[in-house]
């Protein structure tokens, strides 16, 4: 079956409201790990997960960091505007560039009680800190489809976009947890290993990971790498149409090297292990787009982009992963490119074959997500006996709660 014949009532089930996790547990390594491999379930805790991994297996994190996309505005009236920056305009190449505009910036952002903001109205907003005060004003730029081009600038206009949302704004946790920010959060809702600022949601399953856990990955020769997908609210968005084909799948912004890509030809052969959907969607975007450039070299970077169902649609699926990820490298040396950075829209649902990872770490999702589609995409049938299974056994579920290992399913 076509993955646009689904139905996303057949990828659901029962998830009491007490069963999500509100907090992380205090230490991050003793989450619970649910493994599923050769058919069998077995419970375990990340602190041991280096006894469920092969030796000198690959295991590819994603390192983007959340950045504070929540601004608060208040009305004189008392009233409050929240603007949620969710991705630049299209005027700016990339996340990171726009990241580093200074004094002013174009984004696209939701606006919650935008009906209280009449167009050609200045939003102010002042910040104390350490070094004196921070201005920051919010203008509507343009109305669009889905959310507000929103022009932001500010004085110091010194001052980068990410120190300006590092001042100003505030993690923007998953709405499902009915709570509000509060100091641990900035800490726990990022990964150890966060560097690229861009993401306005953690890739949770790489929450579970500590120093003392890489090291035992490490005695076991597993190999770490590190690749960049900069997560969107998209993450969230429901399934509200009855059949997948009319859910538009969330795009977002990529960020490989051609050492990644190395990487990832060296242990095909081996174990490759995605820490998250984002890593997966990343690294499986990468085989695709090789075999768009062992279709046509001639192809531009923008050419490049995954939509939601290239893997479906192609004309040529059985493209060796090694001839793919060959054919992107040597297309970036052609073009003079050391880094990729483009967008995929891939959706991973069943019917989809990994072409390059053999398994999965990630969470427990939400009922009738595409992140739920993912999994059973992995799993088969199984994903129903391992949420049953979670259930049954206490295990907490989304961003904060425990998680998975799961290899795919012959």
């Amino acid at each position: 079956m076509h993955p646009r014949n689904l139905l996303i009532k057949d990828f659901t089930y029962d998830l009491p409201d007490e069963r999500i996790a509100r907090y992380p547990l205090e230490q991050r390594d003793q989450s619970k790990l649910l493994v599923l491999k050769d058919g069998a379930l077995n419970c375990s805790t990340y602190q041991n997960i280096d006894s469920w991994l092969p030796q000198d297996s690959l295991l590819v994190f994603n390192n983007t960091k959340v950045v504070e996309a929540r601004i608060l505005f208040h009305k004189p009236s008392g009233g409050v505007i929240e603007i949620f920056c969710l991705e630049p305009t299209e005027q700016y190449a990339d996340i990171t560039t726009a990241m580093l505009q200074t004094g002013k910036v174009w984004w696209k952002c939701l606006v919650g009680g935008a009906s209280k903001w009449k167009h050609g109205i200045t939003l102010t907003k002042t910040i104390e800190n350490r070094e004196g005060s921070i201005i920051l004003h919010a203008e509507i730029a343009e109305r669009l489809s889905d959310c507000f081009a929103i022009k932001l600038h500010w004085e110091p206009a010194h001052l980068t976009f990410a120190e300006l949302l590092h001042q100003a704004g505030l993690i923007p946790l998953p709405p499902y947890l009915h709570r509000k920010v509060e100091e641990s959060d900035k800490e726990r809702y990022q990964t150890i290993y966060a560097a690229a600022d861009g993401s306005v949601a953690a890739p949770t399953a790489g929450l579970h990971f500590t120093q003392a856990v890489f090291e035992k990955l490490t005695q076991k020769n597993i190999q770490k790498e590190f690749v960049t997908l900069h997560v969107g609210a998209g993450t969230f968005k429901p399934v509200k149409s009855e059949v997948i084909a009319d859910h538009e799948m969330h795009a977002e912004f990529i960020e490989v090297t051609q050492q990644n890509i190395q990487q990832l030809i060296n242990y095909l052969e081996k174990t490759i292990v995605a820490v998250g959907t984002t890593s997966l969607r990343t690294i499986e975007s990468l085989y695709w787009m090789g075999v768009k450039v062992t279709v046509d070299s001639n192809l531009e970077l923008k050419d490049l982009v995954v939509y939601q169902w290239d893997p479906y649609d192609q004309t040529i699926d059985n493209v060796d992963p090694r001839q793919a990820l060959n054919n992107l490298k040597e297309w970036m040396n052609l073009k003079g490119h050391e880094r990729l950075i483009t967008k995929t829209q891939i959706m991973i649902a069943p019917g989809y074959q990994l072409k390059v990872a053999k398994a999965i770490i990630t969470n427990f999702h939400q009922p009738q997500s595409t992140l739920l589609l993912l999994i059973a995409a992995i799993a088969g049938d199984r994903w129903k006996q391992m949420y049953q299974y979670a259930m049954e056994n206490d295990f907490r579920f989304l961003s904060y709660g425990d998680g998975c290992l799961i290899y795919k399913h012959p």
